[in-house]
């Protein structure tokens, strides 16, 4: 299992990071995995324990800009 952030469509609400340990926010509020012309992050695989918090962190964006990808699909 992993996540894809469409980083065009996130505004930095940080609701996935106060929803999931997945989720990381740097020292100006911003997700911690922007990067200069990256417009989309697709983590690591993650283990099966940390589905039910990164499906509420999908459910509480505002923006929608969280997709949680199965790698067996």
């Amino acid at each position: 299992m992993r996540f894809a952030i469409d980083l065009r469509q996130c505004q930095d609400h940080g609701h996935c990071a106060f929803t999931s340990s997945a989720f990381d926010l740097d020292g100006r509020g911003r997700l911690a995995v922007r990067k200069p012309g990256l417009q989309q992050f697709v983590s690591e695989p993650l283990p099966a324990s940390l589905r039910d918090e990164i499906e509420e962190a999908v459910f509480a964006c505002p923006a929608q800009a969280i997709d949680l990808l199965d790698d067996d699909a």
